[in-house]
Order: structure tokens, then sequence, then C-alpha cells
């Protein structure tokens, strides 16, 4: 029976056989918890809006099957196919991301979301993996076609992402963004000397952000000294892990969801700690931990420079996201308006990391002859 099924030549065969199904179940535990997230974080928030309790679970676990489905056709593809989904993906999320200044919603002073048929989305969570994905395949054209000028494009499309997604403005997705160009032109061979300049000019960018903008010299004050502002979120989050404990208070039994404005979003992290204790958030970053371990470990393996770069930039893209929504909850950096993949509540961020994690699993795929070179 084994060896009939790995014979099998239909597509779901062949990318049964060939994606990392260890890294797949680790996603979906991750979707699952989300899920159960959802279900304990929104209701709270939905009465506090005078909405039906479960107006957001509806919305969440109507976009679940897609993410879900996204995810498994994506990974489906081949690594030219991907590049081809990348390309036009990029072009569609850098244009909708320019609607943002005509026709984008305001929300707390900044225009990061277009409303389309009661679905609000958010373009620049798509310019993330789509960018990186196109950086890797330019960087490594450059390698093996040293006319063409890779690099250059590279850039010049990064200053243009970075000057759109600092007029919104949204510095916490620029520096994701660029950590994550800067790693991946590292990884392509960047010769040390530009790797002393470029950082030196992130310093610079960061320092000028603290001067520039206000809530970003706010977030790091109050980060330093709790004493120089509201603390409120960060302090309820506190009080969330620690009423938790080991196996937290039971589902529904929370109370911080009553009284953080992003419970289901940007602090869902305490909500899970609070309502299921130390042991789920460990589980939680255990998952992330692995995919992206995992990930790079099979790097390691790669001989195709496309796909490594590819496949790096969007591992540090999912890590470092985890890592900065974590971190903040805990009060271990400044706070940031950063989603946890697959977990936090938003339809924008959840189909997002969906395309990323299925161009993921896409490249990393066993690749045998011809037909799935990149």
């Amino acid at each position: 029976m084994m060896i009939s099924l790995r014979s099998e030549t239909s597509v779901l065969g062949r990318w049964w056989f060939t994606v990392d199904r260890w890294s797949l179940s680790a996603l979906f535990l991750l979707i699952a918890c989300g899920a159960v997230l959802a279900l304990a974080s929104t209701p709270a928030i939905a009465e506090r809006l005078g909405l039906d309790p479960f107006y957001f679970v509806r919305r969440q676990f109507a976009l679940l099957p897609v993410a879900a489905l996204s995810l498994i056709a994506v990974s489906m593809l081949t690594p030219k196919q991907v590049r081809v989904l990348a390309l036009f993906g990029f072009l569609a999320a850098v244009a909708m991301l320019a609607l943002t200044f005509f026709i984008g919603v305001e929300i707390k002073g900044a225009r990061r979301w277009i409303n389309l048929g009661g679905f609000s989305l958010q373009p620049s969570e798509f310019v993330k993996p789509t960018f990186a994905v196109l950086a890797a395949w330019l960087f490594a054209r450059q390698r093996r076609h040293p006319g063409f000028h890779g690099d250059a494009i590279a850039l010049a499309l990064f200053a243009g992402v970075i000057a759109l997604v600092l007029r919104q403005p949204d510095v916490g997705m620029a520096l994701v963004i660029t950590v994550v160009f800067m790693a991946q032109y590292f990884l392509a061979g960047l010769r040390m000397f530009w790797v002393t300049l470029l950082a030196a000019v992130g310093i610079a960018g960061g320092v000028g952000a603290y001067y520039v903008f206000p809530h970003v010299a706010s977030r790091i004050n109050r980060f330093l000294d709790p004493n120089s502002g509201d603390t409120y979120q960060v302090n309820r989050a506190q009080d969330a892990f620690s009423n938790g404990g080991l196996f937290g208070r039971g589902p529904g039994e929370g109370t911080v969801k009553s009284v953080l404005p992003d419970a289901h979003s940007d602090f869902v992290f305490a909500v899970a700690g609070e309502e299921f204790g130390l042991i789920l958030c460990l589980i939680i970053v255990g998952l992330f931990t692995f995919v992206v371990l995992r990930g790079f470990a099979r790097m390691l393996q790669e001989n195709d420079l496309f796909v490594m770069l590819a496949v790096s930039g969007l591992l540090t893209q999912f890590g470092l996201q985890a890592l900065i929504n974590m971190g903040s909850t805990l009060h271990l950096m400044p706070t940031k308006g950063m989603t946890l993949p697959f977990i936090s509540y938003g339809g924008s961020s959840l189909l997002a990391v969906s395309l990323a994690m299925g161009m993921m699993l896409a490249l990393g795929r066993k690749r045998f002859g011809a037909g799935e070179a990149a």
C-alpha cells in the first residue's frame, strides 16, 4: 500500500511525499491554537463594542478554511510558479498600498487599511512575503548572470516600499521588511564593507524614527521608564500572566480580555497565558521555534540560491514577527502593534501568513527532475 502511494503520479500524491509534513503539521497546530484563542478573546471585545458576542468569532472562522486551503494550494506550486505568484502579488499589494493614501481607512492616526466590501485589508501584510521572494530572485539572478542588475533593482524596490510604509506610518512594518531584506542581502554574499555601512544607516534610521515619529518615541520612553506615560495595556498583560500561572484559570475564566482593547490581536498572547497558563504559551513558542529552526536546517542542504534566500527571508519574517509580538507582550521590548502569526485575530494577517508559509513549504519541497527546478 505504501509503495503504491509513493508511486502516485497525481499532483496531490507528489505533493504529499515531497512536502515537509512535520512543518505542515506544526503550522496547522498554530492555526488550531489561533482558533481556540479567537473563541476565548473575541466575545468580550464584541460585547464591549455593542456587537453580537460571536461576531468576530464568525468572521475569523469563516477565513480559517480559506487560509488553510490557500496554504496547501500554494505549497503545491513549483519554485517557478512561486516566483510568478510573488511578482504579481507584490505588484498588486504595492498598488493597494499606494491606494491607502487616497481611499484608506484611518485608525489611530494611521492609514494602513482599505475597506473592500466589508473586509478590511492591510496591503503591507502581503508586501512582506511577496517582496522577500522577489528580492531573493533578484539577488540570485545577478549571481548567476553578472550582467543583470538584480541588486540595484532590489534596492530600488526596497526604498520605494519603505517610503510607502513609513508614510502610513508603520515603523514596525518597515523594521521587519528592513531586517528581512538585509538578512537576505547578507546571505547573498554582500561584502563586509557594505554590511557595515548598511548597518550604520539602519541605526541612524532607527534614531531618526525616534525623533521624527512621536508615537515611536513615546513607546520607547515608556519601555525605558514606565512612569513616563501610559503603560496600562502592558501592566494588564503582566497581571494576566501572573494570574494564569502554570495551568491557567481555565477557558473563559480570564478577565484581561474584558479590559484590554487589543486582547484579541496585539495582546492575544496574554489571553493565552491567563486562561491556559504557561503550558500553552510554551507550546506556542515551541511550535514557532520548531518551524523556523527546521526550515533553516533543511536550507543547509539546499543548492539553489534562490530557494535558499527566499525560504530564509520567509522564515526570518515569520520568526521575527512572532518574537516582536510575544516580546512586547512580556515587556521585553517596546510595544508594537504587530500580530502573532496564525494566533491573533485579523483577516489580512491570517491570509498573508498563510501565503508566506505556503510559499516556504513549496520552495522547501523535495525536487526530483527539471520540472521542479527553480
